[in-house]
């Protein structure tokens, strides 16, 4: 995980060089609130690469949840905590779907999820035509966005909450531990007792209801639902949680690091923006820095290095199992 974490200082590195406009003052007040919002959604990605699974139902999670926020809001003040409501909802009871395929069915999960997330883009075009009546959210929903508690949007420190509840989550407590200990070896804590299976469908539903999360603030931060809403996090928070060092395979991986990964990401953005380049060129980026991710991670390198010693030390006379047997019988003795 240590080997991965200079990549997002080099990406800060980089868009100073190349675009210092990126990391000015006047770039934060897009930055944060827009990072806050990847960070969520990776946060949730997080979760579910843990048990080494993967979430391609982002962006359909993020589409109709916010769709149902503004139809069930229907633009009124007095109605907005049943379109949060609804729009946390909607991703729990798709993270719950995708939970019991993958777990209990023992399905694909990447086909599982893309499959559920293309129904749920379906669905939004059909509830966006024949219920939504209008675009907007509430009005008290963008005030809150715009709100700026000492300078910083209001959407960071609640983003900045969500993460810092995740991590003490995960360290300090027990279902915390045990959530990480089914992640990292599934057998293992199946033979101390634990229902991996179980934690698995917690992990995708946990992911649901933070993209639905993400979803709620995206939507104060837009104000209005247009046809592309969360279509940009599809790859995004998979390269978030890559280049913050959790490996796909599943295992342990850290909620701040996802949280400096996602800042990095984002100021990758806005770096590309500024040199004009395509939205298509920024999937071309996410998509590298997965392949990188993986690339440096480090059990691939500790294989790597294991293949190019192996020669070495027959050539030595030194068969690595002779020498650890050595080792262990000095110190033993």
């Amino acid at each position: 995980m240590g080997l991965r974490a200079p990549l997002h200082d080099a990406l800060v590195v980089v868009a100073a060089v190349i675009a210092p406009n990126a990391i000015r003052s006047t770039s934060w007040a897009f930055v944060l609130p827009y990072m806050t919002i990847l960070a969520i959604a990776a946060l949730g990605q997080m979760l579910v690469v843990m048990h080494g699974g993967i979430d391609l139902s982002t962006p359909g999670v993020i589409s109709l949840g916010g769709n149902f926020l503004v139809g069930v809001s229907a633009g009124s003040d007095h109605r907005l905590v049943l379109g949060i409501l609804a729009c946390i909802g909607i991703g729990a009871a798709a993270g719950l779907v995708n939970g019991i395929f993958v777990a209990i069915l023992r399905l694909n999960p990447l086909i599982v999820t893309l499959a559920v997330g293309q129904i749920l883009l379906a669905w939004t075009v059909r509830y966006s035509r024949g219920v939504t009546n209008q675009s907007a959210v509430p009005e008290a929903l963008s005030s809150w966005a715009a709100h700026k508690p000492l300078g910083i949007s209001a959407v960071f420190w609640t983003g900045a909450a969500i993460t810092l509840a995740v991590a003490l989550a995960l360290r300090y407590t027990a279902p915390g531990r045990r959530f990480q200990a089914v992640g990292a070896n599934p057998r293992a804590a199946w033979m101390a007792g634990l229902h991996v299976r179980s934690h698995v469908v917690f992990a995708y539903m946990a992911a649901g209801t933070l993209y639905g999360v993400a979803g709620v603030l995206l939507a104060g931060l837009r104000i209005n639902i247009d046809p592309a809403f969360g279509a940009a996090y599809l790859l995004a928070p998979i390269a978030a949680v890559v280049i913050a060092g959790a490996s796909l395979s599943g295992g342990l991986a850290s909620a701040t690091s996802t949280w400096m990964a996602a800042l990095a990401l984002t100021l990758l953005t806005q770096m590309l923006l500024i040199l004009g380049l395509s939205t298509a060129m920024q999937y071309v980026v996410f998509g590298a820095a997965i392949i990188v991710g993986m690339l440096v991670s480090g059990d691939r390198l500790a294989s790597l290095l294991g293949r190019v010693l192996r020669p070495i030390e027959e050539s030595a006379g030194t068969h690595p199992d002779v020498g650890a047997g050595a080792a262990i019988k000095e110190t033993t003795s």
